[in-house]
Order: structure tokens, then sequence, then C-alpha cells
């Protein structure tokens, strides 16, 4: 199998886990970077900015939902079949208000609540690849859980 070209400089990215009554919210991509592939709301860090108020501004303009408590769970370094390559930082919140809407149709078609329990839509965006194969997985499961207790706490 041949190897992949080295990454010279990986764009920083995040992918945030929104979680709502114990689900977490998905959109189906479209565009130019993995257009018909499945991944939570995210995008490219802006300079200055951290993965965490990234997070909260992706999730804002892709969904137009109002998070909280944005967290880093996992980390992981994708090469892009396209070329180019990321570091993606994975991050869980929580869901204060707003119902997803499809405010950038331009880069998602739809929209659905997930769970790992459930199984999660195929086809995935390339980054989730290196995701489930990381060891930061479990950790980002442990986070998750510990975000659905807090809801169930609070419902």
């Amino acid at each position: 199998m041949e190897q992949p070209p080295p990454c010279e400089r990986p764009h920083p990215g995040v992918g945030c886990f929104v979680v709502r009554d114990g689900r977490f919210l998905m959109g189906r991509r479209r565009g130019a970077h993995g257009p018909g592939t499945w991944s939570v709301p995210g995008g490219w860090i802006e300079r200055g900015e951290s993965p965490g108020a990234a997070a909260t501004r992706e999730v804002r303009e892709e969904t137009g939902m109002i998070i909280t408590d944005a967290r880093v769970a996992a980390a992981t370094t994708t090469i892009h079949a396209e070329g180019g390559c990321s570091v993606t930082v994975w991050l869980v919140a929580r869901w204060v208000s707003g119902e997803p809407t499809l405010v950038e149709p331009d880069k998602f078609v739809d929209q659905r609540w997930c769970s790992f329990d459930d199984g999660l839509p195929a086809p995935l965006f390339d980054v989730w690849a290196d995701l489930l194969d990381s060891p930061d997985y479990q950790r980002l499961l442990n986070h998750l859980q510990e975000e659905q207790e807090h809801g169930s706490r609070l419902g």
C-alpha cells in the first residue's frame, strides 16, 4: 500500500458534539470537501480563536443553535484524499437553545440527532476514521456519557 504524502502544515479545525436529550447533532455535508458525508458541526479555527470559541461560532453559524461548556475531548490528524491535511480538535458541548436549522445550505443539506448506540449515518466524513481509531476515542465517549448524565439530572 502506498503511503500518503507527508503533511507539511496541517490546518486546525474543530468538530463539536452538541448534546441534547442524550443525542448529538450530525449533518450531511455539501460542497467541495467531503460532499455527501456525515459529521458533527465544525469548521476551521480562525486566527487567535480557541477551539471552544471556534466550536461555539461554527455551531451557531451552521445550525443557529446556542451551546455552552464546549470542552476538548480528543484531537486527530487527517491526510485528506483530495489533498491537504488537518488537525481536528473534537469537543463536547451542551445544547442551550435553538432548533437545528439549515442556516448554511451550501455546507449542510440535512441534519439529525444521533447516538453511537443507534448507529451513525453513513458515509462518515473522512476525519471520523481517525477519530474512531484514536486512543482519545474512549475519552470522547466518556465526555458524551457525562454530558448525557448531566442532561438527565436537569430534565
